[in-house]
């Protein structure tokens, strides 16, 4: 019989990964959507208690990806948004998980590596990453508490502190192959700041890694074990795209611009120095290491063509 998943907010791009990736390998997938679909789908509003709760009944995992983009300017609005999609969507899966006769054997949760505070030098650990107090950090602190403040001892717990997951068809690799193609991709800021990031395949592996490793509990640091800066990052994407120059973006025009198109400067300015030791330490290989492999793979050399 197969191992029944939910994906709570599941039709996404980290969605939409998770679930190919899963029934690949011989999952029954099941999504909490607000707009079901599919056959597969069923609704939720990521509040309240309902029907869907019953899904949650003998299934082997719950995975919860909701939570608003921080990808939008941070005004009162989006703040109160980005902090109640997160707080109540887990909270309320806390519940439903209570309410279970046989509950799901383990609970993954979204976090993010932005938890950890801006640095060019100190790697973040799970164990020594040091955690700041701005707006984004205390978020991600909030949903934490959130997560780990349900009682519910037959559930295996694991918060993944996910960095920037790159991707063939979605995530942060996008906008930054369009702006490149506008000849804008030069290094944001001076270039030097670090950036965590991991090819959406090893997001899918890791976090199926993580269904299955039954010793693993707590904070995971989704990330690769390489990180790279956003001057060799940039380079490398004109490289791939053959683009052959690529306009740098001071701070004070990447702010500029930033407000311009609705979102914020600091999703690219600051340095995410974020290393998965958990997922080393417990044997997880990456398929890929590098910020190079990574852009090889997801950007062809016929992707202009």
């Amino acid at each position: 019989m197969k191992k029944k998943i939910v994906i709570a907010a599941g039709t996404g791009f980290l969605g939409q990964v998770l679930e190919n990736h899963l029934t690949q390998n011989g999952y029954e997938v099941t999504i909490l959507s607000r707009n079901p679909k599919k056959a597969n789908h069923v609704a939720w509003n990521a509040k309240e208690l309902g029907a869907w709760k019953n899904e949650f009944e003998s299934s082997f995992a719950i995975i919860n990806l909701t939570g608003k983009s921080v990808d939008c300017r941070y005004n009162q609005k989006n703040k109160e948004l980005i902090y109640s999609s997160r707080i109540d969507s887990t909270n309320i899966i806390g519940e439903a998980i209570q309410l279970c006769n046989q509950p799901p054997k383990i609970w993954i949760n979204s976090s993010t590596a932005t938890i950890y505070r801006h640095s060019l030098d100190k790697e973040m650990t799970e164990e020594n990453g040091e955690i700041g107090t701005d707006f984004s950090m205390n978020i991600a602190k909030s949903w934490e508490k959130a997560f780990y403040s349900h009682s519910i001892p037959n559930t295996r717990q694991v918060a993944i502190r996910t960095s920037i997951v790159l991707g063939k068809n979605g995530g942060a690799l996008i906008p930054l192959k369009n702006i490149t193609k506008l000849g804008l991709g030069g290094n944001q800021g001076n270039g030097n700041q670090k950036v965590s990031f991991i090819h959406e395949h090893d997001f899918a592996r890791a976090v199926t890694f993580l269904l299955e490793k039954e010793t693993i509990t707590g904070n995971v640091n989704v990330t690769a074990p390489s990180p790279s800066d956003n001057k060799t990052l940039m380079s490398i994407i004109r490289k791939e795209l053959k683009i052959p120059f690529g306009i740098p973006q001071p701070k004070w025009l990447l702010k500029i611009g930033t407000f311009c198109i609705g979102t914020e400067a600091e999703l690219v300015l600051k340095s995410r120095n974020v290393i998965p030791k958990r997922l080393l330490d417990n044997g997880f290989k990456f398929k890929f290491e590098t910020i190079h492999e990574t852009l090889k793979n997801l950007i062809p050399n016929n992707y202009l063509k």
